[in-house]
């Protein structure tokens, strides 16, 4: 059984709090490849210990660990440190991130003791410890990233998918009515007492009747299932740009908004390059970029049958990308490729696929990270036939278009 060991505040880690690494190593522990481009597609991101002590020193030369007031007279102790307790510092760190639960080493037991998990044991052995990001650890990148794109916004609080129906619920936002069966026995107790009163009279004790019950009314929410279809080819870390970390933070912060805004709601994740996969939620962090070519058709079949399983109110898929489609799989397995994009064969079945979207209901909004005519022409070619919306945007505003399109949907569709 996993246990924590309190000690006496000793000063020695310069009042650096757990909740501080993560919001200062968000950016290094979702990086997704952008700076190692020839490492091997398609496989998580194990990063070492001794990565992850160079990325605390880095931050702690570039005072990301401290807020404003403090700044100086930390930056000052920092530089008064000998090389020697500059590494027992970054020692202490990577063990704090462990004990709060933030990070876990894979084929560690959780009974292990702290001596046996020292990360400052020699050099050699620690470039080849592993660790991961843990749940805790994505749940509070999601809802910082959430935090951060709302605060840009100006809002300061975000509420349901409200519509202009009234239904019977627990919160009470309309006019009582008489109870038929089948509602939400939510009681309104003075329009109640008030009509038996307006029949008998104000007697005790005081006859109820069946036609007496009134309900409350609240406003009715719908439900949505939305499936998040990410593009992760190699174009997506190429030309300068990391695009798909962004895309990764906009996940998670949309995941966290749905289990604590959105209940009703459901989020799936569909990754797609050479062929299609669903990734957790929970894996988002850990993924990179690769392989490769954009294969568009195989995202948008593997989405509709993510959807097809879910009973809601409202299905849309939400795709972010930055290159034309430019491979499909055939009939016979075999994967067609044209890296060159706009190929006929390509563009003609992954459209036949946005028709099957519109068929069975499902909308499709699109997000794009690149503005290249091809592109353009074929994103408003997806708009046409699904009657959704394309978003042409920057990793930098990706995050505030994305979460409130989200946040305004329902009310546009069920209207």
């Amino acid at each position: 059984m996993k246990s924590i060991r309190y000690s006496r505040y000793t000063g020695e880690d310069l009042d650096i709090g757990a909740e501080d690494l993560l919001r200062a190593l968000a950016d290094y522990l979702l990086q997704s490849g952008f700076n190692t481009q020839y490492s091997q597609f398609n496989e998580w991101n194990q990063n070492s210990l001794e990565e992850l002590r160079e990325a605390l020193r880095q931050a702690l030369e570039e005072g990301r660990l401290f807020d404003d007031d403090r700044m100086q007279q930390m930056m000052e102790q920092l530089a008064s440190m000998t090389p020697e307790q500059v590494e027992q510092l970054l020692d202490r760190l990577v063990q704090k991130m462990i004990d709060e639960g933030q990070i876990a080493m894979p084929g560690q037991p959780d009974e292990a003791q702290p001596d046996e998990a020292q990360p400052g044991q020699g050099q050699g052995k620690e470039s080849s410890v592993k660790f991961e990001l843990t749940d805790k650890s994505l749940d509070f990148l999601g809802f910082k990233t959430l935090k951060d794109l709302l605060g840009s916004l100006g809002k300061s609080s975000f509420g349901r998918h409200d519509t202009r129906d009234l239904a019977t619920g627990i919160e009470t936002s309309g006019s009582a009515r008489p109870y038929e069966f089948g509602d939400v026995l939510n009681l309104d107790v003075s329009a109640t007492l008030f009509s038996a009163i307006r029949r008998e009279g104000a007697k005790v004790p005081l006859n109820l009747e069946y036609r007496d019950l009134q309900v409350s009314q609240c406003e009715y929410q719908s439900s949505c299932a939305t499936v998040l279809m990410l593009d992760c080819s190699h174009s997506m870390i190429l030309y300068g740009e990391d695009r798909f970390t962004p895309a990764k933070k906009v996940a998670l912060a949309l995941a966290h908004l749905i289990r604590t805004q959105y209940p009703g709601d459901s989020l799936r994740c569909v990754l797609f390059h050479d062929t299609a996969e669903e990734l957790a939620i929970s894996q988002l962090a850990r993924v990179q970029v690769g392989p490769y070519y954009t294969n568009t058709r195989d995202g948008l079949i593997l989405a509709q049958r993510l959807l097809n399983r879910e009973r809601k109110d409202m299905r849309q898929i939400v795709m972010i990308t930055d290159g034309k489609p430019s491979c499909l799989t055939l009939d016979d397995g075999r994967l067609y490729k044209n890296s060159f994009g706009l190929d006929p064969l390509v563009i003609s079945r992954t459209l036949e696929e946005v028709n099957r979207c519109k068929k069975q209901g499902i909308l499709i909004n699109t997000f794009m990270l690149a503005s290249d005519y091809g592109l353009v022409n074929f994103v408003q070619k997806i708009t046409e036939i699904c009657r959704g919306k394309a978003y042409f945007t920057t990793p930098y505003n990706l995050g505030q278009y994305l979460l409130m399109d989200y946040m305004n949907r329902k009310t546009r569709t069920i209207h």
